[in-house]
């Protein structure tokens, strides 16, 4: 599916009047830098302007292109496929009106077209697709920075709103598909596609229901064993698969099965959008992480919270040897507690904090480090920040600087250095024990 996702020549079918739906993709496949042929098509020609270049609009495709995106009436979508299908390798057909409104006799001559042609289809009724490290934005959703997470979503709209959020989470992208009604491709072809792909280190799921259920294990299967794949389910309760179904067409079926499937192919299950990107933050980071933690902090009560949570998720506080106590007491000022979790009290300073990370990362019986931060004051959250960076440590490490104006420095400074903030510590906690399942 390479002709999907690193294209080298693309034509727009639709309207390129302002606001138009293929306007706006053109617009976006242009100003995402695009080296490719691009070709805008309708049966009325004229010319187009989009980001400072001009496009003669071609009355009829006359050559060949690796993928067309097309945004027409549904009802003459299945002549289009058949007029240009010598042409094209893949459509992504962004146009609605098919199986989701019932129009199911339509969704089927559209394949049927694509099949003789030996095309390939994605949609319809989606929002299109992203092939970031090919620079090709062939959607009318927002573009984001390159990266390793590839996002498949049922839901164009919340394959939009994800993008957007990982923008402002500061998460980079190697692609985006939004299928739609999965009239021929679906999420278990692209499941399998992106766990080859070199440029996907983290794959994101969300899905309403699947149709073929063993194909979606089997694909499923193939990608955990690859790469981390997160899986956002919706359509768990009654009224929520009566919802899917009017949505995209899909049967969400028994949430149990969902659920026995994720666990049975090794793929990590989150309950919200900011549970996703959280996995996918800390994927980014680590590939995996042991089961025994120790908390470093310099306040109680997160530390605590911490500890709680760790343990509700079936992680284990580990015990840390004597060595490892006696080492701590040699530097640490008495106030400190030298038991997991370790608090250094509110004035730990770089050097306190560091060099509590290194004894502890020493700890045969630690796996990973959870460090919080809650800057006062009288310390810049950047030293503490300093501190985690230049620590020497083998094991994972996730940091929670929490919260607010005090943290921004110190999280901005992570965050240039490839570590991850997370807000609470219930989500830095959340965060170990994704990687943890990977290490099962």
């Amino acid at each position: 599916m390479d002709y999907f996702f690193y294209p080298s020549s693309v034509a727009v079918f639709g309207s390129f009047k302002k606001g138009a739906i293929a306007h706006e993709i053109l617009r976006n496949v242009v100003e995402g830098g695009f080296e490719g042929k691009i070709i805008p098509v309708n049966p009325k020609g004229g010319t187009v302007e989009v980001a400072g270049r001009a496009f003669q609009i071609r009355e009829r495709l006359d050559e060949a292109v690796d993928t067309a995106i097309i945004a027409i009436p549904a009802r003459l979508v299945p002549s289009l496929i058949d007029e240009i299908g010598p042409l094209i390798k893949g459509a992504v057909v962004i146009s609605a009106g098919f199986s989701e409104v019932g129009n199911e006799e339509l969704e089927r001559e559209l394949v049927e077209k694509a099949k003789r042609h030996g095309v390939r289809v994605i949609g319809p009724n989606c929002a299109g697709i992203f092939g970031v490290h090919g620079n090709f934005f062939g959607s009318f959703e927002v573009r984001v920075n390159p990266g390793g997470l590839a996002l498949i979503s049922q839901s164009g709209a919340f394959g939009g709103a994800a993008l957007a959020m990982g923008n402002d989470e500061g998460i980079g992208f190697s692609a985006f598909v939004s299928y739609g009604n999965a009239a021929d491709l679906n999420e278990s072809d692209f499941l399998e596609y992106f766990a080859d792909d070199e440029n996907t280190k983290v794959i994101a799921l969300y899905i309403e229901g699947v149709r073929d259920g063993r194909k979606f294990l089997n694909a499923l299967r193939y990608a955990a064993a690859r790469k981390p794949v997160i899986i956002l389910k919706a359509g768990k309760s009654k009224s929520g698969a009566r919802a899917a179904a009017s949505h995209t067409g899909s049967l969400a079926g028994s949430y149990e099965i969902y659920r026995a499937a994720f666990r049975q192919a090794g793929a990590i299950e989150v309950e919200e959008m900011e549970e996703l990107f959280d996995a996918a933050r800390a994927f980014e980071m680590y590939s995996k992480a042991g089961m025994r933690v120790a908390v470093i902090t310099n306040s109680g009560g997160p530390g605590v919270l911490a500890t709680d949570k760790l343990e509700r998720l079936g992680l284990e506080i580990a015990m840390l040897s004597e060595k490892t106590v006696d080492e701590l007491r040699s530097f640490l000022p008495p106030q400190c507690s030298v038991k997991n979790p370790v608090d250094l009290i509110a004035d730990a300073d770089y050097e306190r904090y560091r060099r509590t990370m290194e004894v502890v990362c020493r700890d045969e019986n630690v796996d990973a480090l959870l460090v919080i931060c809650v800057p006062p004051i009288f310390l810049s959250s950047e030293e503490i920040a300093r501190a985690i960076i230049e620590a020497s440590c083998d094991k994972p490490v996730i940091a929670n600087f929490m919260a607010g104006e005090l943290t921004r420095d110190g999280v901005e400074l992570l965050e240039r250095h490839g570590i991850k903030n997370f807000p609470t510590p219930e989500r830095a906690a959340k965060a170990i024990r994704w990687l943890s399942m990977r290490d099962l």
